[in-house]
């Protein structure tokens, strides 16, 4: 008897498409950007077995930082039962995040959806949206920073996908 094959592990958004341009909805709203700094909605199936929490993280490889790049958002403890983050789930004070959910401080500063803002004139940035399926029901990165949550996250993980947004300003 032929085993029925497990569905892939995806994240997909209704907002953007892999590797498509981001809208300004989404954009920072400051720096000079004037967009609404609205999170995106984000949907995933395919979980592995095992997964006992997902966390997320939005980061931009592109950001001319020395090569550190820039974390735009982090959330950690999201309920294994959860197959989505809804649109401005990103909001600072965690009001609309999935129950037990927390965020960590991204490089503005402070928690939340931090969305694009590339220097003008740079080529269009990448927006890389990781899902991780983790091993771990609850990850404690209370003030700690977003390379610690990040080393927590790949160390407790079981399964990721992503998912690319991009965007830039020509002035």
């Amino acid at each position: 008897m032929a085993t029925k094959k497990k569905a892939p592990f995806t994240l997909k958004s209704p907002d953007f498409r892999q590797n498509g341009t981001i809208a300004i909805e989404q954009v920072f709203n400051s720096f000079g950007c004037t967009g609404k700094n609205i999170s995106p909605a984000l949907e995933w199936s395919g979980a592995p077995e095992g997964t006992q929490s997902f966390a997320l993280l939005c980061h931009d490889p592109d950001a001319p930082t020395g090569g550190a790049g820039w974390w735009h958002w982090l959330v950690l403890n999201i309920p294994a039962s959860a197959s989505g983050l809804a649109k401005d789930a990103g909001r600072a004070d965690g009001s609309k995040l999935p129950a037990g959910a927390v965020h960590v401080n991204t490089d503005f500063g402070g928690p939340g959806w931090g969305g694009p803002c590339p220097p003008v004139g740079d080529k269009p940035h990448r927006y890389v949206f990781t899902l991780y399926a983790l091993k771990v029901d609850k990850l404690d990165a209370s003030g700690g920073t977003a390379s610690l949550a990040g080393y927590m996250v790949n160390g407790n993980a079981i399964g990721k996908t992503k998912l690319i947004g991009k965007f830039g300003r020509k002035s």
